[in-house]
This record gives C-alpha cells, sequence and structure tokens, in this order.
C-alpha cells in the first residue's frame, strides 16, 4: 500500500508545483490555454501581458533562438492577442544586455508627422483640443514598432519567417478571447463605431464573451507582407498605401514620406550605479533614464531597508522624491534631438542633493510651493515584456499605442490599430495630457520629433551580470511603479512576487495627490493624511513584470507576471 500512496503524493505535488510554477501538462493551443503568474527554470523565461505571446516566445527559445529572437516573436503576437496595445501601429523602447557585456537601448518611439505644427490642437480662442489630439486620426504618430523589430533583429539569431509565423498564424485562424478581453473590447464599441470609417473586426453586434474566438485576416495579410518584404512591406507599398487611404478618410496628416523616411535609432544607455548595483535603462525621449536615475539617487543614501515595506517613513520619502523629480520632468525634458536637455545636470548629486533641502522628514510637500529645480549649469495603455535566456542576454521592451487601443481607428484592409501618440506631446504649457502629466516648451509638438514617454524597461546588474529584468505599462506611473519595484527587492528584499503584487502608490507633482491602490493599508493612509497628504484611491498602478536570474551554475530564473490582469510567465 505503501508505494501506491507515495505515487499518488507524488503526483498530487507534481500538480500543485505545475500549477504554481507554469509548468503546463499539455502545450497550450490558441482555443485552450492558461495563466501563469510564476516560472522557475533553468534554460529561458518570457513573461508578457497574454499568455499565447508569452507561449510564443518560449518556444523560439525552445527552437534554439536567442532573447531577441523571443523578443521579436513575443512583441508579434502580442500585436495580434492583446490589441488594446500589443501593436504594429505604435513604437516603444528597447533596453537590452548582450551574453558579449554589452549595454543596448533601441528608441522605436512614433515621431510627429511632418505636418504636424506647434498649435495644431488649439482652437481659435487657445483652447486645447485634447478631444483631437486623443482620439481619430489626427492624434496618430507616425509608427516606429516595425522598424523597431528589424533593428532588433540583428541581434537574433534565426530567419525573420520563423519569429514572424506564430503571429501570421494567430491573426489567421484566431484565438480564444479571455474574460478581461472581452471587458475591453466591450467597453470600447461605441468608440470603434465613432471614430473608424470602415467597421472593423473588433465590432461585435451583440458584444463579447470570454471564449469568443478574435479573427483577423486584414491583420494577416499585414504580417504577410512585412514575413516577404521587411520594413518595407508597412512603410512602403500596400500597407502604406492602406495607411494614406486611411489619413485621407479622417482628415490625418501621415504622409507617405513620413512613413517612408521613419527610422529607429540606438542610443547612449542611461547606465549607473546603485548601491552595489548597476541600473540600465533608457535615455531620452524616454523621460524614465532621468526621473528613475533621479529617484533612486535621492534615496540612496537614507536608510530606507531600515524603515520598512510599506512603512509611513518610507512612503513618505519615496513620495516626496517622484513629486521633486516629476517637477523636473514638466519643466525641462524632452527630444533630445530637437531640445537642449540638462541630463548631466539633473542627475548630478550637487543638483539632487539641492532638490533634498525641499524634503520635510514630517510633513507632506505643496506642489503650488515646490516646482523644477534652479538649474546652475547646463530630461495608460501600454505593454511591457521581456525575456532571458541561457547565454546570459537579457531583453526588456516596453510598447504602446498610448491610449487603450491608441486613436481607436483601425486601418481598413490592414487590421491594425494607430496610436495616439500625439497627446503626449505637450498641446500647449501646462494643459494635461490624458495621463494628468504636464509639459513645457521641451516638449512642444514639432515636425520630425519624437514625443516624451514614460516608458521605462531597465536592467539590474551585478557584476556585470543580469540579475533583474524589469518593466511595466501604466503612463505615467511607469516610471514610479519600476522605482518602486527595484527599491522594493534591492533595499526591502521583498521577493520578485511580492515586488510585483504588492500594491502600489504613486505621486506624479501635478496633481498633488497620492494614488493608492485598493488594498494600500488603512492605518499607513490615515498616518500619510495626518502628515497633509490629499489620498486618492484608484485602480490598477500598471502591470509590473519582472525576471530575477540567480547567479550560480544552476543558472535559475524567476520569473513573475503581473496578477493585475493575464500577464503570464513562461519558460523552460
Amino acid at each position: 500500500m505503501r508505494q501506491p500512496f507515495i505515487r499518488l503524493w507524488l503526483l498530487c505535488t507534481l500538480i500543485l508545483f505545475s500549477a504554481k510554477y507554469g509548468l503546463a501538462q499539455d502545450p497550450p493551443t490558441p482555443y485552450h490555454y492558461s495563466i501563469r503568474k510564476t516560472a522557475v527554470v533553468s534554460h529561458g523565461a518570457v513573461v508578457s501581458a497574454h499568455p499565447l505571446a508569452s507561449s510564443a516566445g518560449v518556444n523560439i527559445l525552445r527552437q534554439g533562438g536567442n532573447a531577441f529572437d523571443a523578443a521579436i516573436t513575443t512583441q508579434l503576437a502580442l500585436a495580434v492577442v492583446y490589441p488594446a496595445a500589443g501593436n504594429i501601429g505604435g513604437g516603444g523602447f528597447m533596453v537590452a544586455h548582450t551574453a558579449k557585456g554589452k549595454n543596448i537601448t533601441l528608441d522605436f518611439r512614433e515621431k510627429a508627422p511632418a505636418a504636424a505644427t506647434r498649435d495644431m490642437y488649439l482652437d481659435a480662442a487657445g483652447n486645447p483640443r485634447t478631444d483631437l489630439s486623443q482620439n481619430g486620426h489626427l492624434a496618430s504618430g507616425v509608427p516606429g514598432a516595425i522598424a523597431g523589430i528589424f533593428a532588433e533583429w540583428k541581434y537574433a539569431k534565426l530567419p525573420f519567417a520563423q519569429l514572424i509565423q506564430p503571429a501570421i498564424d494567430l491573426a489567421e485562424n484566431g484565438f480564444a478571447i479571455t474574460e478581461a478581453e472581452a471587458r475591453s473590447l466591450n467597453g470600447t464599441q461605441t468608440a470603434f463605431k465613432k471614430y473608424n470609417t470602415v467597421t472593423p473586426v473588433f465590432v461585435k453586434e451583440g458584444g463579447w464573451k470570454a471564449g469568443d474566438t478574435l479573427v483577423q485576416k486584414e491583420l494577416a495579410k499585414t504580417l504577410r507582407l512585412i514575413r516577404d518584404q521587411g520594413a518595407k512591406g508597412f512603410y512602403e507599398g500596400e500597407t502604406a498605401r492602406l495607411i494614406l487611404e486611411e489619413m485621407q478618410r479622417g482628415k490625418g496628416i501621415i504622409t507617405a514620406d513620413d512613413l517612408k523616411t521613419y527610422t529607429a535609432k540606438e542610443r547612449e544607455p542611461s547606465v549607473f550605479p546603485y548601491k552595489n548595483y548597476t541600473i540600465v535603462t533608457m535615455p531620452l525621449p524616454s523621460s524614465g533614464g532621468v526621473v528613475l536615475q533621479q529617484m533612486l539617487k535621492m534615496v540612496e543614501d537614507q536608510p530606507l531597508g531600515s524603515y520598512g515595506f510599506e512603512s509611513v517613513k518610507a512612503v513618505h520619502l519615496m513620495t516626496e522624491v517622484e513629486r521633486l523629480a516629476y517637477a523636473d520632468r514638466a519643466q525641462y525634458l524632452g527630444d533630445r534631438d530637437y531640445y537642449s536637455v540638462p541630463v548631466d545636470t539633473l542627475t548630478s548629486s550637487a543638483y539632487l542633493h539641492r532638490r533634498m533641502a525641499a524634503f520635510q522628514p514630517d510633513k507632506a510637500g505643496n506642489s503650488k510651493e515646490i516646482s523644477a529645480g534652479v538649474l546652475t549649469a547646463k530630461s495608460e495603455e501600454t505593454t511591457h515584456f521581456e525575456v532571458v535566456d541561457e547565454e546570459g542576454n537579457a531583453v526588456s521592451i516596453t510598447t504602446t499605442l498610448n491610449g487603450g487601443y491608441g486613436s481607436r481607428v483601425v486601418v481598413a484592409g490592414a487590421g491594425f490599430f494607430l496610436n495616439n501618440e500625439m497627446d503626449d506631446f505637450s498641446v500647449k504649457p501646462g494643459v494635461p495630457n490624458m495621463y494628468g502629466a504636464v509639459g513645457n516648451e521641451a516638449n512642444a509638438i514639432a515636425p520630425g520629433k519624437r514625443m516624451l514617454s514614460s516608458m521605462t524597461p531597465s536592467l539590474v546588474l551585478d557584476k556585470g551580470k543580469v540579475y533583474l529584468v524589469v518593466g511595466t505599462p501604466g503612463g505615467t506611473t511607469i516610471t514610479t511603479s519600476v522605482f518602486q519595484t527595484l527599491v522594493d527587492i534591492l533595499d526591502f528584499n521583498l521577493s520578485p512576487e511580492d515586488a510585483v503584487n504588492k500594491p502600489k502608490f504613486h505621486h506624479q507633482w501635478l496633481p498633488d495627490e497620492l494614488f493608492v491602490e485598493a488594498g494600500f493599508p488603512a492605518d499607513i493612509r490615515e498616518q500619510l493624511k495626518a502628515m497633509g497628504y490629499t489620498i486618492t484611491q484608484r485602480g490598477s498602478i500598471g502591470r509590473t513584470e519582472v525576471i530575477k536570474v540567480q547567479p550560480g551554475r544552476e543558472h535559475k530564473i524567476e520569473a513573475v507576471g503581473d496578477g493585475r490582469g493575464d500577464d503570464t510567465a513562461d519558460g523552460y
């Protein structure tokens, strides 16, 4: 009797272990798949916003691809299975570290069309028309995602046709949508009907429900053109023609020349020390490289670890450095190709020491009194995914359409959403965008300029080797979420799972409110209110992904997907 009991015990243990750590009994299919939040593996891991995208990336690792191969496949699959944010009609940033020790940052952020003007969203009286910067054809910048993918490919190993085929199959044959996707699509039906000149496949009379199959034949055709013709299959030829026809029908301003001349750019990475670690993140036009560096440097010499996670002292200190950094963001940060941004000064120890002079340990700051620093010398719908392979390559990518489903416009005949990134410019000094962020001259609209972003894909190196890969969507909450996640792991010694899923908070200078998630400790809220904070509970803050690489011969990789969505960790 003992042996059958032991076998039964081992089987139950394996099932429980599989459920927790993502060891699938059967390979997922487009119609039968599960969401797994953690994976502890030894070869390679992928974390993304959708289980089918994560699975596609892991399959490429199994086929001999490296982290860059898997990232390309994951990115293209997200464009199919996560239409609210995964995209080929938007843009983003990549931060990567190669097995040979090279840090890479790639900018494929959208650009303002050549016909864009500084005051294009102001009416005759000078009032902002944010309805035009946020919805419809005029809200779109020139997409950079496909140019970015081909710029990534030079670091990959496998043929491009092999990397894009999973996305083509998912678009052509369809997949079963999740409950969250059905809810999201149903909540946007009115906007789809209002802003599209031709009814897209995302409109369904009677509404969507979990398990329904979403087939995207037009998107499959577009992906095949990219497979067969490379980047020209998007920026020229039939797809470009369809984009231009869409612009003409909806009075947009993207031209053939805007598309043909778009290029992705490799930037100099933002690399700086934090305690015994090295942080690698994205430079401008992502504000993250400046703001994250400012915040970490302002807390580096503070005894955060002794304060304790989500203690009043820790939350107060971290909130105030968020306030200071975001005040600087509003005043000084923009595209350095178009505006002189004093990054070295903004991130210098002397400047940040002066900024911290405003900090009061027992009292909330006041954003009416605290503004951008004085320089004495001369920086919410998105998706993030990340990959680590057994060779030592790590890729962290954040891409976006800006708002959920971007401009809500689908290119008729091509099947993909266009972004609404023009709203990330400062349409008028001091006027907040859809995320409440204000800007100034540094982020004013100009032809060909890249709009300021909050996307902060990041890596942490320990003795030159990848230790953490982190990033999140979430508009202006992105950089504070990455900041908190890093502090949670590096200072408070939280597990990656807790650092991802514990309640987060956010302050961005204006509005002068401390936003907290449900579940944030009630007693801490009350103590912070007594210090003078205005506290507002809001919905989810970001959907953070973390991969932690444990040193040693076993090459243990721990991947965590955020519990706030369908995010899935996978690996082998």
